[in-house]
């Protein structure tokens, strides 16, 4: 990349990074950088232009992220291949937002953002595979669902993560080191491989600040199957159905991961923040276990303050009920800090309370919660569970539990994976392991962050100021919550979306009652190109400006 081509003038307002972007973007679309084009590394490129690499790296990922250039970890950085965007100009057209000639020639030059997700079946949808699927109880009627052969142009359904950023390199590397490894004649060990059980205890320490053993780690299928397990399990240790509070609205396919463990569902308001901790005193009877989002409610978006994580924790300590935290998309935040989870506040909850306060409203002992101040410390009442599904992909179906000190809880969570061997086959553990281990995995998160930064952006922008409705959900996390005035409105965008290919969730599909959905779409901006997320942000303004 010569002088001519890109040159940082100093007397220009513009940020150095939007100068690179604009710069390249302009020697792209006139063909001077031709599809397959080597660019300058971004080392190169700073000490040519005299700014910072810092600059050069946000730029290039801008690029990416449009669609301009491919980036690779340890290949070079290639121009992208240009094509049609799938007939963005005149859908726009027909959409009401017509372009010049000029504007339509440039739009045929500039590159398709493909989606690095897979559709689902629309019977995989509707048994809930996903997270963004369906529950039962939705207030809406349900869509007729699109022909298998036809997916959406656009997916928007929310849970889907970008597949872009991972490491080829060292994504290869890991299964081949997995595939070196000598072959087993047994199953993969019940709780998990030890070299993953450790690896995750390292990550929950670094990533959540959480200290834990491999000896608390349970390798899992994923939240889904997590949450069936601790389910299972709960039944197991109590001789009886139990009792789960669960968030309404939530995340549908732990509800039904929890019925079929023989569970007895009792849905729960959530507020602005998160689950309302005070409903819980409230029920005819305290629940055996309390199913939380805290870190990023799903779907709502809302964070449960310390204080009241605190309070839910002196809750469960009371009532002796088994906390199970989601800690859903806890590695992506946009606003705030990280908060800390809930299993690392156990035993601070259980210190804030005097130790001879250990009989509930019902006169129930909790003995084992106070021996002496040292052990009150541990956790004793959350079991945290985690995934890697929406960190790299939903291949991996591979997820994990770290379980409290609670050694009925184990024992009966032992007696359920000798029933059931692992469902997670060891060359994916192994893997997975080698992933964590290298610090790739710790890479790609930092590098998705920077990307869903970016998306988040754009759906504020497109979105934010829409008349009669509320953006929400975007604090952290893949999606956001777009709540509109009706449910009539919301029949009116999304059959505006399924005619322009885009599929999007209604917020009524999250809720847990029968009828009482909240009016409004879930759209996930994670797993599609900034091109393709322009294109569906404009058709969803537009279709909801015409709803309202």
């Amino acid at each position: 990349m010569d002088g001519p081509l890109l040159v940082i003038d100093r007397l220009d307002d513009r940020p150095v990074v939007a100068q690179i972007v604009d710069a390249m973007r302009d020697a792209i679309l006139t063909g001077t950088l031709q599809p397959g084009d080597r660019v300058a590394s971004t080392r190169v490129l700073a000490a040519e232009l005299g700014t910072a690499r810092s600059s050069v790296v946000s730029a290039y990922e801008q690029l990416a992220g449009e669609g301009y250039v491919e980036l690779r970890q340890g290949a070079p950085t290639l121009v992208a291949q240009l094509g049609d965007a799938g007939g963005g100009g005149s859908e726009r057209g027909t959409a009401g937002g017509g372009t010049t000639g000029t504007e339509a020639d440039a739009a045929r030059r500039r590159p398709t953002a493909a989606s690095s997700t897979r559709v689902e079946p629309a019977d995989a949808r509707a048994e809930g595979a996903g997270r963004g699927s369906a529950g039962p109880g939705a207030a809406a009627p349900a869509r007729p669902a699109p022909s298998a052969a036809v997916p959406p142009r656009i997916d928007l359904l929310p849970g889907r993560p970008s597949t872009a950023r991972i490491d080829e390199r060292a994504w290869r590397s890991a299964w081949r080191r997995a595939a070196a490894a000598e072959v087993p004649s047994d199953d993969p060990p019940r709780f998990g491989e030890p070299v993953l059980r450790a690896a995750i205890a390292d990550h929950v320490r670094h990533a959540r600040g959480f200290a834990c053993e491999p000896d608390d780690i349970v390798v899992t299928a994923g939240t889904s199957e997590a949450t069936a397990l601790i389910g299972t399990a709960l039944g197991d240790r109590l001789g009886a159905r139990p009792l789960v509070a669960v968030e309404d609205p939530g995340y549908p396919n732990a509800r039904r991961m929890l019925a079929r463990a023989g569970a007895e569902l009792v849905p729960v308001e959530v507020g602005d923040d998160g689950l309302r901790v005070d409903l819980l005193r409230r029920m005819p009877r305290p629940a055996d276990a309390i199913l939380v989002t805290p870190s990023h409610q799903y779907p709502l978006g809302g964070r449960l303050p310390v204080a009241a994580r605190l309070e839910l924790l002196e809750h469960a300590r009371r009532t002796g009920a088994v906390v199970i935290e989601d800690d859903y998309d806890s590695e992506f935040r946009h606003v705030g800090p990280p908060m800390p989870t809930l299993a690392s506040l156990d035993g601070s909850a259980a210190q804030a309370t005097d130790a001879t306060e250990t009989t509930d409203a019902a006169g129930r002992g909790h003995a084992d919660d106070a021996p002496d101040a040292g052990a009150r410390r541990e956790n004793r009442r959350v079991v945290l569970v985690g995934s890697f599904s929406k960190i790299l992909t939903p291949w991996l179906r591979l997820g994990y539990a770290v379980l409290p000190r609670d050694e009925a809880l184990r024992a009966a969570v032992a007696r359920v994976r000798l029933e059931s061997p692992s469902p997670v086959p060891g060359i994916v553990q192994l893997a997975v392991a080698n992933l964590l281990t290298t610090g790739a995995l710790r890479r790609h998160i930092a590098a998705t962050r920077r990307d869903y930064a970016h998306r988040r952006a754009l759906v504020i922008a497109a979105l934010g100021d829409l008349p009669g409705t509320h953006l929400g959900g975007l604090d952290g996390g893949l999606h956001a919550v777009l709540r509109l005035p009706h449910h009539d409105a919301v029949e009116s965008v999304i059959g505006r979306l399924d005619a322009a290919g885009i599929a999007v969730a209604r917020l009524a599909e999250y809720s847990a009652a029968v009828g009482d959905g909240q009016p409004g779409i879930v759209l996930g901006y994670a797993g599609v190109g900034d091109r393709q997320l322009a294109d569906a942000l404009e058709r969803i303004r537009s279709a909801v400006l015409a709803a309202v």
